[in-house]
């Protein structure tokens, strides 16, 4: 996967799920093809497959439980997310936030199925912690700011610093409230590897005008 990138996660909006989410994904695709930046998108499990087969960009679950193959109903299967198409995970959204214990169990799962995984902190100093379990991504996303308009790039600044100065061994991302290529343009000015969001996309009127405008802030 290259970086930097954009990463769009659906959550359970009605405007991402089933068919709709296979819709918003191939706008992106097509937009990742038009400027050239990269792009992937994190999907409800259930959507998996049908969103994996109908696009070349990468496809994320939104989360995986630690469990192998047996009697865990309910549990997100690591390599069920896998043989659906998934290129690799979020973990520890902080919608979906785990122990630390439970977070490396995850984290550890992904790697023996060949996942990649973006894992979400709250605080540069919770990016220090979960970059000793050696994600592939760390996603920086105070969570007063997601869901709102105010973007980490304008709103706080020093904790895409600190998070980038503090995490040498894991490229970082970063998120809450971004919204416009200004925002991305910042970030990676202040020195992440792309960003992580969802509803400036999600809850967009056209978002594919909204992706070719954050895609500017990439080029």
């Amino acid at each position: 996967m290259r970086l930097p990138i954009i990463i769009v996660n659906f959550k359970n909006y009605e405007s991402a799920t089933g068919e709709n989410a296979l819709k918003l994904a191939q706008i992106h695709q097509e937009v990742s093809r038009e400027t050239g930046v990269s792009f992937a998108v994190c999907v409800q499990a259930s959507d998996l497959y049908r969103v994996s087969q109908s696009v070349e960009i990468p496809v994320f679950a939104q989360h995986i439980d630690p469990v192998t193959y047996g009697s865990h109903t309910g549990s997100v299967l690591p390599e069920a997310v896998k043989q659906a198409g998934a290129y690799g995970t979020l973990l520890n959204h902080a919608e979906r936030q785990l122990s630390l214990d439970v977070l490396e169990a995850s984290i550890k799962r992904a790697k023996e199925v060949g996942l990649f995984t973006c894992v979400c902190a709250n605080t540069p100093e919770a990016a220090a912690e979960i970059a000793k379990f050696n994600p592939d991504l760390i996603a920086v996303e105070p969570p007063e700011l997601i869901g709102g308009d105010i973007s980490i790039s304008n709103a706080k600044p020093e904790v895409i610093r600190n998070a980038v100065s503090m995490v040498k061994n894991v490229k970082i991302l970063v998120g809450a409230g971004v919204k416009t290529s200004e925002d991305v343009k910042k970030a990676i000015e202040l020195g992440a590897s792309g960003v992580l969001l969802a509803s400036g996309v999600t809850k967009a009127k056209n978002p594919y005008e909204v992706l070719t405008d954050l895609a500017k802030g990439l080029l």
